[in-house]
């Protein structure tokens, strides 16, 4: 520092201290990433989604029917949303960057066999869904005219260990307010940037605003923007993936080939980096589709259903979409045209078709671009937008929600208006930020609830796989929408007063469609 001052490089020293700083600062968070991210969560995602689909029997498969008459099942009332707005709300929550800028970066990081092992955490995590959505449901609550719940309340109430569904609580807001945010606005500031050249400035700012107009409208109006766009935009992406792939379907058996043998270490190139595939399939995985990751409850829980079951199913099915159909169709676009590269962990790469381009949404964009020369960049750049504009629009309603079961009163307003203010701080900077740290912060944020929901759900699997009993019992007696009765002590559960108002608003009509 007095060498630097005493000749005038004041300059010199403070960007010298800057990089320092900054240095470390990333050292401190890719520790606590690592620590998040060790080999045991890797294990317990695969483990828990391995347990559950036997404890229900391929729910996952047996019920895929159900899931779709249900999905169209139920209408919104005063108190809560229809089953599709729910399943859109959690679809806007999973289908996001991940879809895109995470399926490149599992390729990038972990290779072709990466691709696998989303498809296997996918299946397995749609098990995990069905359990988490369904205490969701289960032990949700009414407040303030809204139905609200998640894991923080099933938790309190299924648990009745209240420190643990604080400290969920607090981290889920720290996630989905701070953490998170910063990957979505970061992804579409990357995508306007490669196609428009507009500043990531003014794309943050842009974001921030129609942002600030959606969050102040309440669950109702994510619900219905959700309703109407992520259809949509859905649809839209995997159409032009479908196209691709028709272009491109002689190649189909091949790249099926290269992603399975990658996968299990048999592809040459790729053999030597099995357990990266393995790892960035399902961190990515978990990332995009958040099977097991405590998000989906939220939104679960703000559906008008006569069944928790109901929404379980419902919400293990959105997995199904968010992975085997919008990641697929990424992963199928970037491998057909060869548009990608794969790093080698220990310097250099194992496969690189685009020197100098860094993986994430340029991937996507480049693939597309070789075959609708033009059209490519434009239309990732939007998509992406979407996607990525939804999943935050979705992080503040679960960040909200775990707002209110902090403020069971609701006498602390000033705590929503931070809220907001930290969400749409967090946004503006994620935009500007690397997206090296962006990604980072996102893990920690999905990594830390992960870890705690998994352990809740674990200890509150009896009630949930009671309910899916008791939902197919009911089914199978000639009843064709279930009710859940409350006062059915042969299901042993308690805490669920909510059932006993909401069973006297939805069984008359239900009996009478009946």
């Amino acid at each position: 520092r007095d060498f630097c001052l005493s000749r005038g490089l004041g300059d010199v020293y403070k960007r010298q201290n800057q990089r320092f700083m900054q240095e470390v600062i990333e050292n401190i968070i890719n520790g606590i990433n690592n620590i998040v991210w060790s080999n045991a969560l890797i294990f317990l995602a695969l483990a828990s989604g391995i347990f559950y689909s036997f404890k229900t029997r391929f729910v996952q498969i047996r019920m895929v029917k159900e899931m779709l008459r249900l999905l169209f099942g139920s209408k919104a009332s005063e108190r809560g949303v229809s089953s599709f707005q729910a399943f859109a709300i959690a679809i806007s929550g999973r289908v996001g960057t991940g879809n895109i800028a995470g399926v490149a970066t599992a390729i990038a990081l972990g290779g072709p066999g990466a691709i696998f092992w989303m498809w296997v955490i996918a299946f397995l995590g749609s098990a995990s869904a069905f359990i988490e959505a369904t205490l969701g449901q289960l032990y949700k609550e009414n407040k303030s005219g809204e139905y609200r719940g998640g894991p923080a309340f099933y938790i309190e109430k299924g648990l009745k260990i209240k420190w643990f569904a604080i400290v969920f609580a607090i981290a889920t807001i720290l996630s989905t307010a701070l953490f998170l945010p910063g990957v979505q606005s970061n992804s579409i500031a990357a995508g306007i940037k490669t196609a428009f050249n507009i500043d990531p400035l003014y794309t943050g700012s842009f974001i921030v605003v129609f942002l600030a107009l959606i969050v102040f409208g309440g669950v109702k109006r994510i619900g219905k923007f959700s309703e109407v766009v992520v259809p949509f935009m859905a649809i839209a992406y995997v159409l032009i993936a479908t196209i691709i792939i028709g272009i491109n379907y002689q190649e189909i058996p091949e790249v099926l080939s290269l992603i399975i043998t990658s996968a299990f270490g048999a592809n040459q190139a790729f053999g030597g980096i099995v357990g990266m595939a393995i790892m960035w399939g399902v961190k990515r995985g978990i990332y995009s589709n958040e099977a097991g990751q405590g998000t989906a409850p939220h939104a679960a829980a703000a559906a008008e259903v006569s069944h928790p079951a109901k929404q379980g199913l419902v919400q293990a099915f959105s997995v199904y979409v968010d992975t085997l159909f919008v990641c697929t169709a990424t992963a199928f676009m970037i491998l057909f045209t060869f548009q990608y590269n794969v790093e080698n962990p220990a310097g250099g790469f194992l496969f690189e078709h685009l020197p100098g381009v860094n993986y994430g949404p340029e991937y996507t964009q480049l693939a597309i671009e070789s075959q609708f020369p033009g059209f490519g960049k434009i239309f990732v750049a939007i998509a992406l937008s979407f996607f990525a504009f939804t999943t935050i629009m979705a992080y503040y309603y679960i960040a909200e929600t775990n707002v209110s079961y902090l403020d069971r009163d609701n006498q602390k307003k000033w705590m929503i208006w931070a809220l907001r203010i930290l969400i749409l701080g967090a946004t503006l900077y994620g935009a500007n930020n690397t997206a090296d740290l962006a990604w980072t912060m996102g893990d920690i944020g999905v990594g830390i609830m992960a870890w705690l929901n998994f352990i809740a759900i674990f200890l509150l699997r009896k009630p949930a796989l009671a309910l899916l009993k008791d939902y197919e019992s009911q089914k199978k007696s000639g009843i064709e929408e279930p009710l859940y009765d409350p006062q059915n002590n042969d299901l042993g559960i308690e805490n669920v007063d909510i059932w006993k108002l909401s069973l006297i608003h939805i069984s008359e009509p239900t009996r009478q469609a009946e």
